[in-house]
Order: C-alpha cells, then sequence, then structure tokens
C-alpha cells in the first residue's frame, strides 16, 4: 500500500457464525481512540441483534443491513452506502464491515474495485477472518463459505484460544495454514488483539488474489445452500431465565450439528437489565446487557440460524420459557 494514498481505509471482519465478529468490532469501537469510524453490521436474519448489540460511539456512525447477505441480495446496498461514505474523506478515519457468517468473501471485496464512485474515494485495506477455534474443523465440512473465508483472509484470527487445549491450538493454525498459506495469524481470546495489527495495515494485495483466482473480479452470482435458513421470535411476556438456559441447553445437545447460531436480546423476570443469550452449536452463554430504557419496549427477540430447523418446534419451546 502507498502510503501518501487518501483514500478511505476500509477493514472487512469475516468470519463463520458465532465466530466472535461482534466481540471484535466492539473492541475496535472500545479502543479507537478518537478515530471516525463508519460501521456496516450485516445480518443474515430479519433483524439485527448485532446490531443492538455493537457499541454506539460518538465517534462512529452505524448502518444496517438486514435479511441479506452483502455478497448477494443486499450487494447493491453496500455499493450505495460506500459510494455516499467515500464522500467524507478527510473527516472519516475508516470503514468497519462486519459480513455475515455465511458471506462469500470474493463477491464483497470485488465491490472496492468494480464501482468507480466506491474506488475513487475507498480503499480495501484488509479482509480480517475470525476463526472459531473450538468448531473449525466442523464448520469448514458444512459449509464452503467458511472455508472461502479462510481461504479469502489477509489475516486470521484465531479466537476462543482461552476454551480449548494448546496442542488443538496448534492443530487449528496448521489447518488455517493448510488453506491460506499467506495470511498473518494471530491467537486471541474474546477477540483481544493490537489494533494496529488489524487496522490501516495495507494487507490486501489485489495482484496476489487475482493470482490465486484469475476470475476474482468476474461478477459471479452466489447462492446459499437453500436447506440453511433463519427465523426470528419475539415474545412480550417476560421469560423465566432457568427455563430458557434449561430449555436451549437441551435443543443444542438435541439439535447442535444443525442448529449453527442463536442469539438473543431477553425481557427476563426478575432482571432489570436486558439479557443476552448466545450459542454455538453446543456452547451457550448468557451475560447482562444494560438496564431497559424508559422508552423502549420490554420484549424478547430470539433469531434462530441453522440447517433443517422447524420454527413451530422453536416457538413452542421459547413459549413453554415464558414465566408464570
Amino acid at each position: 500500500m502507498e502510503r501518501n494514498d487518501s483514500r478511505i481505509p476500509a477493514t472487512v471482519v469475516t468470519g463463520f457464525l458465532g465466530s466472535g465478529k461482534t466481540t471484535l468490532i466492539n473492541r475496535i469501537l472500545r479502543e479507537q481512540h478518537g478515530r471516525k469510524l463508519a460501521v456496516i453490521v450485516n445480518e443474515f436474519g430479519e433483524i439485527s441483534i448485532d446490531g443492538q448489540l455493537v457499541i454506539h460511539d460518538q465517534d462512529a456512525q452505524l448502518v444496517e443491513f438486514n435479511n441479506g447477505c452483502l455478497c448477494c441480495t443486499v450487494r447493491g446496498d453496500l455499493v450505495e452506502t460506500l459510494g455516499r461514505l467515500q464522500q467524507r474523506a478527510g473527516t472519516l478515519d475508516g470503514i468497519l464491515i462486519e459480513t455475515t457468517g455465511l458471506a462469500d468473501p470474493a463477491p464483497v471485496a470485488s465491490t472496492f474495485f468494480a464501482a468507480d464512485d466506491v474506488k475513487s474515494g475507498i480503499r480495501l485495506d484488509a479482509f480480517v477472518t475470525v476463526v472459531d477455534a473450538v468448531n473449525l474443523d466442523r464448520n469448514l465440512e458444512q459449509s464452503n463459505e467458511a472455508v472461502e473465508q479462510v481461504a479469502f483472509s489477509d489475516i486470521v484470527l484465531i479466537n476462543k484460544m482461552d476454551l480449548v487445549t494448546a496442542e488443538r491450538m496448534a492443530a487449528v493454525e496448521a489447518r488455517v495454514r493448510q488453506l491460506n498459506p499467506l495470511a498473518k495469524i494471530y491467537h486471541t481470546a474474546n477477540a483481544e488483539i493490537d489494533l494496529a495489527d488489524i487496522l490501516d495495515v495495507g494487507a490486501f494485495d489485489l495482484v496476489q488474489k487475482l493470482e490465486v483466482d484469475p476470475a476474482f473480479l468476474d461478477d459471479h452470482a452466489h447462492e446459499h445452500d437453500a436447506a440453511i435458513g433463519s427465523f426470528v421470535l419475539e415474545e412480550h411476556r417476560p421469560i423465566d431465565i432457568n427455563r430458557l438456559m434449561i430449555w436451549m441447553n437441551d435443543m443444542a445437545q438435541r439439535r447442535g450439528e444443525d442448529l449453527y447460531r442463536t442469539k438473543g436480546i431477553f425481557f427476563a423476570n426478575g432482571f432489570d437489565d436486558r439479557l443476552v443469550f448466545q450459542s454455538v452449536r453446543m456452547l451457550t452463554t448468557l451475560r447482562r446487557d444494560r438496564p431497559w430504557q424508559p422508552d423502549e419496549t420490554q420484549m424478547s427477540q430470539f433469531v434462530v440460524i441453522g440447517k433443517h430447523l422447524d420454527r413451530n418446534e422453536f416457538a413452542a419451546g421459547l413459549a413453554g420459557c415464558v414465566f408464570r
């Protein structure tokens, strides 16, 4: 990268479902020390849970795209948004783009070169891929997108190192190296990384990408596996959080292979705070978020992503968790 390039640097954060992308985005916003950033968050589902969980900073502008992937159905929206943002060259220090966990990175990257009004004011700085050390093998086996994300990346964060052994980390790194021998690799827990290692690093090399894939800039249609889908469940009655945890742990055990990802904000009996529940295959977590604001509706919103899942089954299960 030429250091006299005055275009706005854009960092694309990819990674399969539940790898830790939103955690990384929040870490950047928490530690960016006055940088003025635009943050684009893309959700596969109908509503944006991740968008609600991204820190709202006075120096950051948040743009959300729901119910589609930047690599295909809402790619035109990305071009339009980047076209508007490039007009802020000189006042905007960077753009962060969090793709869905099911995004093919190549069509997203080609957007920066195919649209004249984008490439004139914005440069693609790096593809940062967050890898789930616990579930990498299963993700690679079941999803071609997971393979593409690792193979296409400039920087790989092997995340959740605190949940696996040193031997497992070495095996994961070897697998990543097999798919991508050129990427810089960092081991992280909770996506903790020195920002100097991932922001404004000039890691994206178009010539190198074209050597690997000469058709990289061609306009290819991307189609997701039709068996993979998502749905949103909403509940206005307070939830018994103990019942929720028992139910979801049971679902994770029974449907773990097909239940890729869940995430939700819950209105729970006995709590003044919003509760955030997430699961990645058979790993579930629950944490307090922030107090409910006086002007917001107290309700639960739960997004489920997976393969061959029955919405009615999950709706009945959630209804069974209502506090009585």
